[in-house]
């Protein structure tokens, strides 16, 4: 049961932290704060690994068969990059706000050493995504995180401690111990990790599958058969999406044309370019950059790096 004070001092703070729609940035360039006052039909994201905080409104994800809900009552938590298609449920009266944190790895990976010397975890089976109900203690430390988020020395001061503390509780929530061995990247679930930090380092330059299946050290048929499980695609198919992401994102942010983009990502054929991206995102690249900043009516500069790469 969620306490009304701390449901309503959150919401206050975020409506605060996050005055318009789009991406608010904070003090701390790995979270952002979300402001939607609509709700957006389904449409296709990319998220990088991290944390989604929604403590109004609320999205539901399709990856594969999976639907994942993550609301005012649960958080969702993304331990693998991975391409899935989202829904907002949100309005003027009711906007959805929620925090964005891109996963900080040194972070993480300290915390999970420290928790392994205290409380070895028993081996489960790894997920890309997991949806996890969010429990009194995750409430009270988002509502310090916001508070110090709203005091610019607090931030800068506290907020690396109190990002830790997020942590901690992901971590050792309900899901935590899926999440953990995510993040150890352990068995067949780690050696795709290493295909897959391979073609986000390098989608621009020529990738194949036998390159990808030598990269996680696997025979192709194998190789393919992993990847698919765990980003519900294909390894080429996935090349492909990671690619038509990272040119939308640079149509938006610096404002490129959509065949320097084209070319930015890796794509020879301009023509073949145009016929992914519609095909993906349903529109031609500049009405969907269009219909981007008018949903999110935001400069270049404040649409997110890397962590998700719209909505």
């Amino acid at each position: 049961m969620v306490e009304p004070d701390v449901q309503t001092r959150t919401v206050e703070l975020l409506k605060n932290l996050a005055p318009r729609e789009g991406y608010n940035l904070t003090a701390l360039s790995d979270v952002r704060i979300l402001r939607s006052d609509r709700p957006l039909a389904r449409t296709p994201v990319l998220y990088d690994p991290g944390i989604v905080i929604v403590c109004q409104g609320s999205k539901r994800g399709f990856f594969g068969d999976q639907v994942y809900l993550y609301d005012e009552q649960h958080y969702l938590a993304v331990s693998v990059p991975v391409p899935f298609t989202m829904e907002t449920a949100a309005s003027a009266e009711h906007p959805l706000l929620a925090i964005y944190m891109h996963l900080d790895f040194s972070v993480a990976t300290a915390l999970l050493l420290e928790l392994e010397q205290q409380v070895p975890f028993t081996a489960k089976a790894a997920q890309s995504m997991m949806s996890s109900p969010m429990d009194q203690p995750l409430r009270d430390s988002v509502l310090r995180f916001l508070t110090a988020l709203s005091h610019p020395l607090d931030a800068q001061i506290l907020g690396p401690a109190l990002v830790r503390e997020l942590y901690y509780r992901v971590l050792t929530g309900a899901q935590g111990q899926a999440l953990r061995a995510a993040l150890t990247l352990q068995g067949q679930f780690g050696k795709v990790g290493k295909a897959l930090r391979h073609i986000h380092a390098s989608y621009a330059q020529t990738l194949n599958l036998a390159q990808l299946a030598g990269e996680a050290g696997m025979s192709v048929p194998t190789f393919s058969a992993h990847f698919k499980t765990i980003t519900q695609q294909s390894p080429m198919q996935y090349v492909k999406s990671v690619r038509l992401h990272q040119a939308r994102m640079l149509m938006v942010r610096q404002e490129m044309t959509a065949a320097a983009a084209s070319h930015a990502v890796g794509y020879e054929s301009a023509s073949q370019f145009n016929r992914e991206f519609k095909r993906l995102f349903g529109l031609p690249p500049a009405e969907e950059i269009k219909r981007m900043q008018r949903n999110f009516a935001v400069p270049p500069a404040q649409q997110p790096a890397v962590f998700v790469s719209s909505h």
